[in-house]
């Protein structure tokens, strides 16, 4: 046998080797799938879910493809766990509804609807019938019952109490580039779009905070806080600067 033929045969004993643990690996896994599936979790695909042996499931629960749970994850009945979702360390209510995304040593109530393509960070707890939607990022938050933060949101370090509406673009501005700070809304307020808390700051209760507002102080119960600049209109701008014409080629 020449040298080259030593490597080849080398060569193919590590990937025999390599099969046989990926084969294992598999087995382990459907088994542990099915022993969930025995108590009553259902799979859309049971050969393409990730799930660790400390996790607990509750029964009606659906798992979608591509899910990893991990950890010491306990997760309750008659929930939805989309596609390509990540869990690790995590409590999720009964009849809670994730779409594909990340949830990472955080807990979610009951009836609560989340992703698809959400972020919840460390130290996150969100309510009851809440709504947490498409790209929102929660760090070390926690939000009420029944409040609501629907897309492109940031929450970082921050105390939401119960049935809040957040708009589109909302950022809690919690870092000055050496601490961070937390701020508190308090139950029935309304933040509209393009908010930017600057924590740390105080929102009182039922208070209404208009589109585009920057907050830098506490704002009383009730009020409305409107903070952008007006509108300045100049007639007859676009014909005389061209700015819009086409040119002729």
């Amino acid at each position: 046998m020449n040298e080259q033929d030593k490597i080849n045969q080398e060569k193919q004993k590590k990937v025999a080797a390599l099969y046989a643990l990926e084969q294992a690996k598999a087995e382990a896994r459907l088994a542990r799938n099915l022993e969930l599936a025995a108590g009553g979790v259902e799979f859309v695909d049971i050969n393409q879910a990730y799930i660790d042996e400390g996790v607990t499931i509750g029964a009606g629960t659906v798992i979608g493809p591509c899910v990893t749970i991990e950890g010491n994850t306990t997760i309750g009945k008659d929930t939805f766990i989309g596609q390509n979702t990540k869990i690790k360390d995590a409590t999720i209510g009964n009849g809670v509804n994730i779409e594909s995304s990340v949830i990472l040593e955080a807990s979610i109530g009951d009836n609560t609807k989340v992703g698809p393509f959400a972020y919840l960070r460390p130290g996150t707890s969100v309510g009851n019938n809440c709504r947490v939607g498409d790209f929102v990022e929660i760090k070390n938050s926690s939000l009420g019952d029944g409040t609501k933060a629907a897309h492109l949101t940031y929450i970082g370090d921050s105390d939401l109490g119960k049935d809040i509406n957040l708009g589109c673009g909302v950022v809690f501005v919690n870092y000055d580039g050496k601490n961070k700070y937390r701020s508190v809304i308090k139950d029935g307020a309304f933040i509209g779009c393009n908010v930017n808390i600057v924590s740390p700051v105080t929102v009182g209760e039922k208070a209404y905070i208009g589109a585009a507002t920057t907050v830098t102080k506490d704002v009383e119960d009730g009020v409305l806080l409107v903070g952008r600049p007006q509108n300045k209109t100049i007639p007859g701008w676009v014909k005389r600067t061209g700015l819009l014409d086409k040119k002729k080629k």
